[in-house]
């Protein structure tokens, strides 16, 4: 038995009651979302409940409250909640009236997206895998079968809400649901079935009298009475079908989703905050930020394929729930600022005026009451502006930027003058010197190898409809005699397969696996093999990463080794053999899956090897026990070492690992400029390093005292790199200024450097503010650091240290003004 350490790492992170039996009435015009006579701008953000747990939803929630925000929107997954066709699940996480009365608790609004489609990264855009296999189905189009069903849950999850008195029109939080999703975008492909669908889907949603509004995204032609609502980077130039109707900006994609393989995407919170206001300055009524925590894809509920478990989406609460510093705090004080103008901008009547290249101060004034409230904004990618409003003040205008002016004459808010702190959270070991055992299992492959199915058919089938989801893995088995050994020596096989992995066997020796990219779909498979005299088995194993979740029939793409070719070819010319057409035997998923390895609350009988466990060794579970970090920080899994698979806590999933997939070497940048439009691969990071190395343990998963983790390792990695580690949060007092610089400081957090000037009292000032302070603040003048000479305007650089920890240890803060 082999002993190491264990390394545990913590990460660390009252609602007011709000209930109303009377029923709220919801209307809009084309300036407000009028809610019981009240005109109002809504200001959203999307926070998923089974990308957490129910455990974390209240805490969520409230620093969204906290966050500034009016209303939390989520989609709900049609796949989690009929995962066989009329069997429900909405147990545990999936308790989607909980999560709601949650909301609804903290004071919150509700926006409801049914869909049923949702894309959302999530696997198979949501829709559960049994609908594939209806005879006669067609998804997402004027197709009686499919209409049908999406038509049941719809109706499921509307009379669900109507009976637990959700609805605003039942004094219920929910003030705005949405049917289908992006449809828009791929309508084209489906000809006039498309047009008909989504008349039909307008239809069918209004019959269902929940007495709020209806939206569709991207659906430019959306029926009346649905509003059709704007989603991207930027939507201030967004205008809807109907007139009547608010200007909405259902998605404002706050950062990027990140596959195996791909650089980590940011965008920063400047960017984030000018698109915020640029749509509020061009009569943006509603918005709501995608997402606003992005959380976790636990189990096999990534999409793409090759979507990766964590799904921070760079949001204003990171993976854990943790606020993430300066994109939080900014956001908040734009939120305040913005409601500020809440009743002239619902209310009043809007000019532009410009005042240079790409300049313009639009005024929304109320003409009853006098009230004024500006923006100033300067769409330029690299001109500063400076703006005389005479009698108003004189402003600075930095390039892509926007100033909110409280009456036109007093800036509150500038989206490029960040005033928020940055906060870098440091995993440390929870726990030390205690030893770590693994024991092991392989999977038990021996039928498989020998060809032994449940069911045999003389072609390659597609792995989706024989799997229906039920695992990743599909086994593909044949037989072929071999006559003259002579013919056939240094053969190679080769297999055609638009799955995403392929692991081979011959004649029980594995061959080895092969995979591949997130950018390309799809591989040829070629490894010379060994042939012998008589019968020769051949197994192979095809692996899903995610189904595609997006795109014109997306359901329709074929995953496996459908259709193949699948050959073997001899040495000699000509000597080639294909055994597409040959009598193939089929197994679904691995006996570990199915004897559920996994779960130690199983008697599935299975013996673990106590032995050393095995390195590289591909096919192999292994198993070890840890005890419950002591505090409230969530737990996070480094996984550094292994190479692919999936892995277990006390039986729950915590998604897929494949840290061996590293992200390419360049397109990194050690400053991130927020000024321009921005795209996913602008300011992305971690290049040259896995995509994902670390892995959310929820709180809940966990036992009061002792817990059990198991690994699939697919590809064959090295488990004694495993740590579990804990994230802090709570922040101590300040003990070290560990760089300070009023100037020009360049870099970014935990690199920055002194720029072309400085002023030289920088650290000393900064250090009389905030050592043995929890929180400190500074008035960042020129005249604050010393400096005399009028016309110079600098920016404050500052990393501290908290509680006197090592860096290794403690938390580092970044502020950065």
């Amino acid at each position: 038995m082999s002993n190491q350490r264990i390394k545990i790492f913590l990460i660390a992170g009252s609602a007011l009651l709000w209930a109303c039996s009377l029923a709220t009435t919801v209307e809009y015009d084309a300036n407000a979302i009028i809610i019981n006579g009240e005109r109002q701008v809504i200001i959203s953000g999307a926070i998923h409940y089974p990308r957490s747990t129910s455990q974390m939803w209240p805490d969520l929630i409230q620093k969204a409250r906290d966050g500034g925000l009016d209303a939390i929107e989520t989609y709900v997954f049609w796949d989690l909640h009929e995962p066989a066709r009329r069997q429900y699940d909405f147990s545990g996480n999936l308790d989607l009236i909980k999560f709601v009365k949650n909301i609804q608790e903290a004071g919150l609004y509700v926006v409801l997206r049914i869909g049923p489609y949702v894309c959302a990264e999530w696997n198979y855009g949501g829709f559960p895998m049994w609908l594939h296999s209806l005879p006669g189905i067609q998804l997402r189009t004027d197709n009686a079968v499919f209409k049908e069903e999406m038509q049941i849950f719809t109706t499921k999850i509307v009379n669900m809400c109507k009976e637990a008195g959700l609805f605003a029109s039942q004094g219920g939080p929910i003030i705005l649901a949405q049917i289908e999703n992006e449809y828009g975008d791929v309508m084209s492909h489906y000809g006039e079935a498309g047009n008909a669908y989504i008349k039909w889907c307008a239809q069918m949603a209004l019959a269902q009298n929940i007495g709020v509004p209806w939206i569709m995204c991207k659906q430019s032609n959306a029926p009346a009475p649905m509003i059709n609502t704007c989603n991207g980077y930027y939507c201030d130039n967004f205008k809807p079908n109907n007139p009547k109707s608010p200007k909405m900006f259902t998605e404002n994609w706050v950062g990027w989703f990140q596959k195996w393989g791909e650089r980590k995407p940011h965008r920063t919170a400047e960017d984030v905050a000018f698109s915020v206001a640029r749509f509020f300055e061009k009569g943006g009524v509603f918005q709501n930020y995608y997402m606003y925590h992005g959380g976790t894809n636990f189990g096999r509920t990534a999409g793409g394929p090759y979507i990766i478990t964590a799904y921070d989406y760079d949001a204003p609460l990171d993976e854990y729930g943790n606020l993430n510093q300066p994109k939080w705090g900014h956001l908040r004080n734009l939120h305040a600022a913005i409601k500020l103008g809440e009743k002239v901008l619902t209310n009043g009547t809007v000019t532009e005026k410009q005042y240079g290249n790409l300049v313009y101060l639009t005024t929304y004034a109320n003409n009853a009451t006098g009230e004024k409230f500006c923006f100033l904004s300067n769409s330029h990618n690299s001109q500063d502006a400076e703006v005389d409003l005479q009698q108003d003040g004189k402003y600075s205008v930095p390039a892509w930027s926007v100033s909110i002016l409280q009456d036109c004459k007093k800036e509150v808010f500038n989206t490029a003058k960040v005033n928020t702190q940055t906060t870098i959270y440091v995993k440390k070991p929870a726990s030390e010197g205690k030893p770590i055992n693994w024991l092991w299992k392989s999977d038990p492959v021996e039928d498989t190898l020998e060809g032994k199915g449940t069911f045999k058919v003389s072609q390659l089938l597609e792995q989706k409809g024989v799997v229906v989801d039920a695992s990743d893995y599909l086994w593909y088995m044949t037989k072929v005699v071999i006559n003259d050994t002579s013919s056939w020596q240094n053969a190679t096989l080769q297999v055609n397969t638009t799955g995403r992995v392929l692991h081979a066997y011959v004649n029980g020796q594995y061959i080895g696996a092969q995979w591949g990219k997130y950018d390309k779909l799809g591989f040829v498979y070629e490894k010379p093999v060994s042939l012998n005299q008589g019968t020769n088995v051949i197994s192979l194993l095809s692996g899903t990463v995610g189904h595609a979740h997006y795109g014109a029939f997306y359901d329709l793409k074929n995953v496996g080794i459908v259709g193949g070719p699948v050959k073997l070819i001899g040495s000699k010319s000509n000597n080639s053999l294909d055994l597409s057409t040959s009598s193939w035997s089929y197994k679904v998923g691995l006996n570990g899956e199915a004897r559920r390895f996994y779960d130690p609350k199983f008697l599935n009988g299975v013996q673990w090897d106590i032995n050393i466990a095995p390195i590289g060794r591909p096919m192999t579970w292994y198993k070890t026990t840890f005890e419950t970090p002591e505090g409230t920080e969530s737990v996070v899994l480094d996984l550094q070492g292994v190479g692919k698979g999936q892995a277990w806590v006390n039986g729950q999933s915590i998604g897929r690992y494949w840290p061996t997939m590293v992200a390419d070497e360049n397109g990194c940048s050690d400053t991130c400029g927020y000024r321009g439009n921005y795209e996913p691969k602008k300011c992305a990071s971690g290049c040259g390093e896995p995509s994902q190395s670390f892995y959310h343990v929820p709180r809940s998963f966990l036992n009061k005292d002792t817990n059990t983790l198991v690994l699939f390792e697919e590809m064959g990695g090295n488990p004694f790199n495993v740590t579990l580690e804990v994230t802090c949060q709570n922040g101590k007092t300040i003990s070290e200024i560990q760089f300070a610089s009023y100037g020009d400081p360049q870099g970014k957090c935990g690199s920055f450097q002194i720029g072309e000037w400085e002023s030289r009292y920088s650290m000393a000032v900064v250090e009389r503010a905030c050592i043995g302070k929890q929180s400190c603040s500074i008035n960042v003048t020129s005249s604050t650091f010393g400096i005399k000479k009028g016309g110079i305007n600098g920016q404050l650089a500052v990393q501290l240290l908290c509680d006197g920890s090592d860096p290794e240890s403690g938390r580092v803060q970044i502020i950065h003004v």
